[in-house]
């Protein structure tokens, strides 16, 4: 594999949210994990001589990501977010929008069975975090009321 190659692969990496990438090609097998040490690529065994190349992969500065400020409407499970009941439905709330404790702020849909979201403080609705029909992760920010 040439340099440029693995660099292009080392660029890749760095930009994504991956953490590892491992190709195995004819000339050798390259493994890439971020925040690691020393990327390593390996020729393949010729006879009992093999032979691998070392190439100094700079760390990766990646801060923590910044809570929001006000209260942050999480995500209470794994699922698809929808800001509305139906396509084409009028969204739960906007920015800007008044909720109390206990208002229906957005569904996430788990496993075909479509969850309601409620707030659990009451304000207006200064941010919201996510795009419709993008997939969430537990304890993930939805909104931020204030």
């Amino acid at each position: 594999m040439d340099l440029r190659k693995l660099k292009t692969l080392i660029d890749l990496v760095s930009e994504s949210n991956v953490s590892e990438l491992e190709i195995t090609e004819a000339e050798g097998k390259v493994r890439i994990v971020k925040g690691a040490g020393p990327v390593t690529h390996q020729a393949p065994v010729a006879g009992a001589a093999a032979s691998a190349i070392t190439h100094s992969a700079a760390p990766i500065a990646v801060s923590p990501p910044q809570e929001p400020a006000g209260h942050v409407v999480k995500a209470p499970m794994v699922g698809t977010f929808y800001r509305s009941a139906s396509p084409g439905a009028k969204p739960f709330v906007e920015i800007g929008s008044q909720v109390k404790v206990g208002d229906t702020v957005c569904i996430i849909e788990a496993m075909k069975i479509l969850n309601e979201i409620e707030t659990d403080q009451a304000g207006t609705v200064v941010q919201i975090l996510c795009e419709n029909g993008q997939a969430v992760e537990y304890g993930q920010p939805l909104f931020v009321v204030e």
